[in-house]
């Protein structure tokens, strides 16, 4: 099926699609062109949404705005955006109804001609994705597209692609939740708990992740992390036959795997040399784990010469450990991805020398326990902002280890300050970097927003 066959499939139907955001938007130019009813559902106010509505409502769009913009929802396709469960009452009430619940992903799995490889997992999944197109594109053989989590919305481009192409999509949790597909090659970075303010359990969260593998077929490919206790154990469910893992902890028989600075490629046991670790021109050894995992997605069509060029030149993503600028001596890291401590404990792991840690943020419900006991070994002054400081500071004090002014602790709820209390306390050599181990959502729209402001502020220093 094309999209334009699906496309024809909703004529004479009622089509929600539920939030006007970046996935959305040109799913719902395409309805109104096609002349199928559309009503907008949204919690924002016709003012919040901007002129965008007004062009919808010329081309015939019906609106649903508000606080109950799901009260009673009379429709016969909900497309549902990735931040709402489905499991939400009213949803669940409209699909009792008879309506069909689906997403701009989940159609786009159905009318993709090309191959696919998906990425997800609790942490990486961005800097994988993009190592993966990066080394696809090097290769130079197909045309590569970027979207799902990141990039741009590919459901409306569908028709665009060719058999010969490859889409590579970052798939969140929240995207996985309701999928029933799955990528012709599925890679998971890890797993660790996250979005519990969302999920409600761990066990909800690994079972929307497993998605991602867990209706492939035989033929497909999977890679997991060996090192990881949750991925390691998707690994037995995995319907396909093609298991690879990626490991810096042991021996893999087929993958990747680091031993003693060396990368390594194996298969059927037979392991071949292919970098050495201080190849990887990104700091850490999460990135490390990154590049493993992308090598072994990218397997059989990409060439060794590329995978080594790449991994001594790719630079990174954007809130990604990015290099900010260097001021007096001191450098600006900006890490505002790290919404999770894990995320936040990687980062800290990838400098030789203790830190000026910038963190807080919203609380996601994950605990900071963990993260207390890395902040007294990898950081030197922590500086607090947003509302869970206190968690975070209480997490940190009451680690093992833990000795007053070891950290010191600068609480500093205005986050611009919080950023320049950060440089007063920097000399040279020092490093400051925005991790924040928390969601954005207490005074940004997202992380984007919060790393951009971070950048405009540091770069005014």
């Amino acid at each position: 099926m094309t999209f334009k066959d699906y496309l024809q499939s909703l004529r004479g139907k009622r089509v929600a699609v539920v939030g006007m955001g970046i996935s959305n938007t040109p799913l719902i130019e395409r309805l109104l062109e096609a002349g199928i009813s559309t009503i907008i559902c949204d919690q924002r106010s016709r003012a919040e949404l901007g002129a965008l509505s007004e062009k919808f409502e010329h081309l015939g769009a019906a609106f649903r705005l508000g606080e109950q913009y799901l009260k009673n929802l009379d429709a016969d396709v909900i497309f549902r955006t990735p931040g709402l469960m489905p499991t939400h009452p009213d949803i669940l009430a409209a699909v009792a109804r008879g309506a069909v619940l689906t997403s701009e992903m989940e159609v786009f799995f159905t009318v993709c001609p090309c191959m696919t490889i998906g990425i997800t997992g609790s942490d990486g999944k961005t800097t994988t994705t993009s190592i993966i197109a990066e080394l696809l594109r090097r290769e130079g053989s197909r045309t590569i597209h970027v979207g799902g989590n990141i990039g741009t919305p590919l459901l409306c481009i569908a028709d665009d692609m060719s058999p010969d192409d490859i889409a590579v999509l970052e798939l969140s949790s929240f995207q996985l939740v309701s999928m029933r597909q799955s990528p012709d090659i599925a890679v998971v970075t890890n797993l660790a708990p996250n979005h519990l303010d969302v999920h409600n359990d761990m066990e909800e969260y690994a079972e929307a992740k497993s998605h991602i593998f867990a209706h492939q077929t035989p033929g497909d490919r999977a890679v997991f992390n060996f090192d990881n206790d949750f991925t390691r154990e998707y690994a037995a469910a995995a319907p396909s036959e093609n298991i690879l893992f990626f490991s810096r902890q042991a021996q893999v028989r087929d993958g990747v795997f680091l031993e003693n600075g060396m990368i390594y490629t194996s298969h059927d046991g037979q392991a071949e040399s292919l970098m050495t670790a201080d190849d990887i021109l990104l700091p850490g050894v999460h990135n490390i784990e990154n590049f493993m995992a992308a090598f072994a997605a990218v397997r059989g069509f990409v060439s060794r010469d590329v995978m080594i060029d790449t991994a001594r030149t790719f630079n990174g993503v954007a809130h990604r450990i990015e290099l900010v600028r260097e001021r007096s001596g001191v450098r600006y890291y900006n890490d505002s991805i790290a919404t999770s401590p894990t995320r936040t404990m990687a980062g800290l792991k990838s400098f030789d020398k203790k830190v000026i840690l910038i963190a807080g943020g919203k609380d996601k419900g994950v605990p900071f326990d963990t993260l207390g006991g890395e902040i007294i070994a990898h950081v030197k002054t922590l500086v607090l902002t947003g509302h869970a400081a206190d968690q975070i500071r209480d997490a940190v004090v009451n680690a093992p280890g833990y000795t007053a002014g070891t950290p010191e602790i600068i609480m500093q709820p205005d986050f611009a300050e919080a950023i320049k209390t950060a440089a007063d306390a920097a000399g040279a050599g020092d490093v400051v970097i925005l991790s924040p181990a928390c969601s954005s959502f207490d005074r940004f729209k997202n992380f984007e927003e919060r790393g951009n402001a971070f950048r405009d502020i540091v770069k005014g220093l």
